[in-house]
C-alpha cells in the first residue's frame, strides 16, 4: 500500500479525523486509514537518566554526550557541577590506577547536633544515596606520567561543607607530600564550614593552614582549583592559599555568596560580582583554566615544579 493510500498529504486535520473543504484548512496533512494512533509519552513515562539540560542556556544533550565533552556545555560552555569520580577520570592518567587514601576516617555526632533531623540521622542518609566517605576524597595518582596528589571535594555530600574530616584528610594528604615529595592539589566545590559540627568544624581552618605551611618551608607545590561553588571557610583558608591558585570558568568564588552581601549593603552588585572572571581581574586568581585543558595545563605545572 503506498503512502498515498494511508495519508493525505495536503488536506485535512489529524486531530479531528475530518476532511477539509477548502486547502486553506489548518491541517497540513490527515490521516485516511482509521485505527492506527499516534503515542506521545509523557515525560513521567520516559526513561531518566538519559538527557541533561544545560542550566545557563537551556541546551539539551544526552548524558552520554555530555560525559564525553567533560561535563561542559556545548553549546555555551558551561561547567556543569561534577564530584571527585569524574575529576578524578579527567585528571589521573587511563591506563594508571590511583590509589584513594585515608578512606577509612568517617564523620561522627560529637555534639548531638539536631537542627530538622539529628546529624547522625543525616550522615546515614548521605552515606546510604552515595558511594562517597565524606565531603572529600583524596588520591594518588600520576597525570602524564607525572605524580600528583587531589584532594577533590563532592557537593552533594552535605554540600561539600567543611568539617572534622576534610580537615583530618587534608592534613594527612599533606604529611603523606611531605614524606614522598609529591605536588599537592585541592579541587574546591563548598557551601563552607559544617555547622553541625560547630568549633570542631571551624577549628579545621587554622589546622589545614598551618599543615600547608610547612608544604611551603618544605618547597612542595600547592595547587588550589576553585570551581562552583566555592564560598565560606574554605576560601577563608586553604583555598586561597596555593602556589598556584586558578579557577573554572564562570565560578561562584567568595566568603558571603553575593545575596547576603546584596541585602547586608543594601547595593547593586557589580557585573559578573564573585565569578571567576571577576576575581581574575581584580588579582585574586592567577588564571581561569576550562576543564577540558585542566589535565595539560595541570602537567606544565608539574614540569616547571620539577625544574
Amino acid at each position: 500500500m503506498s503512502k498515498e493510500d494511508d495519508f493525505d498529504f495536503l488536506l485535512g486535520d489529524e486531530s479531528t479525523g475530518t476532511e477539509a473543504t477548502s486547502k486553506t484548512s489548518t491541517g497540513w496533512f490527515k490521516r485516511k486509514k482509521k485505527g492506527i494512533l499516534t503515542e506521545t509519552k509523557d515525560k513521567a513515562d520516559a526513561p531518566e537518566g538519559l538527557w541533561s539540560k544545560c542550566p545557563s542556556c537551556k541546551h539539551t544533550c544526552t548524558i552520554s554526550d555530555l560525559k564525553e565533552n567533560l561535563y561542559v556545555c556545548s553549546n555555551c560552555g558551561y561547567h556543569h557541577r561534577i564530584g571527585s569520580e569524574e575529576y578524578f577520570a579527567i585528571l589521573f592518567d587511563q591506563e594508571e590506577e590511583f590509589i584513594e587514601l585515608f578512606a577509612g576516617i568517617v564523620s561522627k555526632d560529637y555534639l548531638n547536633f539536631v537542627d530538622l533531623k539529628p546529624y547522625g540521622k543525616r550522615l546515614e542518609e548521605t552515606y546510604s544515596k552515595t558511594e562517597i566517605h565524606d565531603s572529600i576524597t583524596v588520591a594518588h595518582g600520576k597525570v602524564n606520567q607525572h605524580d600528583l596528589v587531589v584532594a577533590c571535594m563532592d557537593f552533594e555530600f552535605i554540600g561539600g561543607s567543611l568539617g572534622s574530616v576534610m580537615g583530618e584528610k587534608i592534613s594527612r594528604a599533606c604529611d603523606y607530600c611531605l614524606e614522598k615529595k609529591i605536588p599537592f592539589m585541592i579541587i574546591n566545590k563548598s557551601g563552607g564550614a559544617r555547622m553541625m559540627e560547630s568549633a570542631f568544624s571551624l577549628m579545621q581552618l587554622a589546622k589545614t593552614s598551618a599543615k600547608l605551611s610547612l608544604l611551603a618551608d618544605a618547597k612542595v607545590p600547592y595547587i588550589s582549583l576553585c570551581t562552583d561553588p566555592t564560598f565560606g571557610g574554605t576560601t577563608a583558608s586553604f583555598a586561597m592559599l596555593g602556589d598556584i591558585i586558578c579557577g573554572e570558568p564562570a565560578a561562584l568564588i567568595g566568603f558571603a555568596g553575593p545575596r547576603v552581601i546584596k541585602e547586608t549593603i543594601k547595593r547593586d552588585l557589580p557585573e559578573g560580582f564573585q565569578r571567576s572572571e571577576f576575581l581574575l581581574e581584580h588579582g585574586f586568581l592567577d588564571f581561569i583554566v576550562p576543564r577540558k585543558e585542566l589535565k595539560e595545563m595541570m602537567t606544565s605545572l608539574l614540569v616547571l615544579f620539577k625544574n
